[in-house]
């Protein structure tokens, strides 16, 4: 599996994490928590905002959301 620097560091942290192989880029996560979520355009796949205080937004809102459920929230 592939992590951008972002997710590898909230993986470690025991936050969340995006399977970059089975997200469409659709974009749902980003229209439900643009605090949390952005695209990353050069991979065209959403990957998560980098916070050390944690998440500021409906994360679980868009694990529940996603089509592809390839978010998931690893506390």
């Amino acid at each position: 599996m592939f992590y951008t620097k972002s997710q590898w560091r909230n993986f470690l942290k025991g936050r969340a994490y995006i399977d970059t192989y089975r997200c469409n880029g659709c974009g749902t996560c980003t229209e439900i928590d643009p605090e949390d979520f952005r695209i990353n355009e050069n991979m065209e796949k959403a990957e998560l905002v980098d916070h050390e205080d944690g998440f500021r937004g409906q994360v679980e809102m868009a694990v529940s959301m996603c089509p592809k459920q390839c978010i998931e929230i690893t506390e």
